[in-house]
């Protein structure tokens, strides 16, 4: 991978941070060539924050709450601007934003469903896994795809399926769905980052 110049990320959170711990470990494994040189966390006090802190990256906490949509989804990307991003990576972000010019194209997002099923608002975390079990889902998995101004719209770069079990719960599920993204995220950004060069 020494040939592939590493892409600069910055991750987009607003929870525990498990994404952005799992983009951390595979690039400094050297299965990911990247690097994450800022994080924006749309809620203060989360571990996605701590995780950040604790690795020494510039952490921009930038809560959603009384401002237009436009408003801070410029104040978002400005961040991204000053950072040099080549990539956003939306890691757990929960939230809307509205994609600049400049960025279209260059924000993704992993989503804990094979889209177009299981997407769009108010389909995220549990919620995804219950209505794939109650729908009586034989197959699940995940989707890394192109984010637009649309919830989980965007062309889709990647997916990786997982069986649903007979004795699945929502969280037996969800753990089998996140072991999937922490393989896919990481190999759709390696793509990404063999066909920037």
């Amino acid at each position: 991978m020494s040939d592939v110049s590493p892409l600069r990320l910055v991750v987009l959170l607003s929870g525990s941070g498990r994404t952005l711990d799992n983009l951390l470990e595979a690039i400094a494994a050297g299965r990911l060539p990247a690097r994450v040189v800022a994080v924006v966390s749309s809620r203060p006090d989360v571990r996605g924050v701590a995780i950040a802190t604790r690795a020494g990256l510039p952490v921009h906490v930038l809560p959603p709450a009384g401002r237009a949509v436009e408003d801070w989804s410029n104040a978002i990307f400005a961040v991204c601007r000053t950072a040099d991003a080549d990539l956003v990576v939306m890691a757990g972000f929960l939230h809307l934003v509205r994609i600049p010019a400049d960025f279209a194209g260059r924000v993704v997002n992993i989503h804990p469903s094979l889209l177009p099923a299981f997407g769009g608002r108010g389909f995220h975390g549990m919620h995804v896994h219950r209505a794939v079990l109650d729908r009586g889902c034989t197959v699940s998995g995940c989707t890394v795809h192109l984010v637009d101004d649309e919830y989980d719209h965007g062309r889709i770069l990647l997916q990786e399926t997982v069986p649903v079990l007979p004795d699945d719960t929502p969280e037996s599920l969800a753990a089998r769905v996140f072991a999937a993204e922490c393989r896919a995220l990481p190999e759709a950004i390696r793509r990404i980052a063999t066909a920037h060069q």
